[in-house]
């Protein structure tokens, strides 16, 4: 319940841009705020104490603090993903969002969770394709649930295929549907995407010919047994 009440607030604040609501939401799940210990010590400079620090700056420190906080306790990293899911509720620029999607991708905690579900719904569609690799970075069931969600919600044709491709590197022959799917679609490229997909799901390489890939999604048990020849060129 509290992991769903987190993402529910970090997707509401990206969709609305409202913070005094939400806030209190993540502070619920977050905790109190607390300096993160890896910012002990540190002195900015005049220039950035006076202005406050730029992008540049803030993605350049989240990747020094994720390293940290990587290297750290069970306890660490959960202070660290609760600290940027308060943070992700008012960081305006995108690209800083990519970078905390980014960060905590590979960190097994509820915080994380919370940001990378909720950074699917970003209103900047470089922050959905950010959270397209997240997930298939995560992996698991949800991701493939998560990744087929947003290929069909998307209206953004880079999210869309970037999505395909993500399944396509999970190789989950769960996303074995979805993917057929995607074989129906008027678009050349996410046809060419799904593709790509089955190819490196099924490990076959029935060419570029979109009629041969939908037989066998039809029927992906079916047909001839994988020859050895067939699995070392599928590598190539």
């Amino acid at each position: 319940m509290t992991d769903a009440i987190t993402s529910r607030a970090v997707g509401s604040r990206i969709r609305r841009g409202r913070v005094a609501v939400l806030v209190p939401l993540v502070a619920a799940v977050c905790g109190c705020a607390t300096v993160p210990p890896w910012l002990h010590g540190r002195k900015p400079s005049a220039e950035r104490e006076k202005y406050g620090a730029t992008a540049d700056q803030r993605m350049h420190d989240l990747s020094d603090q994720a390293k940290a906080a990587k290297g750290g306790s069970s306890t660490q990293q959960t202070e660290f993903t609760r600290d940027l899911a308060r943070k992700v509720l008012d960081e305006h620029d995108p690209r800083v969002r990519c970078a905390i999607v980014k960060a905590v991708a590979d960190f097994d905690t509820p915080a994380a969770l919370s940001i990378c579900r909720g950074a699917l719904e970003d209103p900047d569609e470089r922050v959905r394709v950010a959270a397209c690799s997240a997930w298939r970075q995560r992996g698991g069931p949800e991701a493939v649930e998560l990744l087929a969600a947003r290929y069909n919600a998307d209206r953004e044709i880079d999210v869309r295929l970037r999505a395909l491709r993500e399944l396509g590197q999970l190789g989950d022959k769960d996303a074995i549907p979805v993917l057929s799917r995607a074989l129906e679609d008027p678009d050349p490229a996410v046809q060419y995407r799904a593709v790509a997909a089955l190819r490196q799901i099924s490990g076959r390489d029935l060419g570029d010919d979109v009629n041969a890939w939908r037989a066998w999604a039809a029927d992906p048990e079916g047909g001839p047994e994988w020859s050895i020849a067939e699995g070392v060129r599928s590598l190539f």
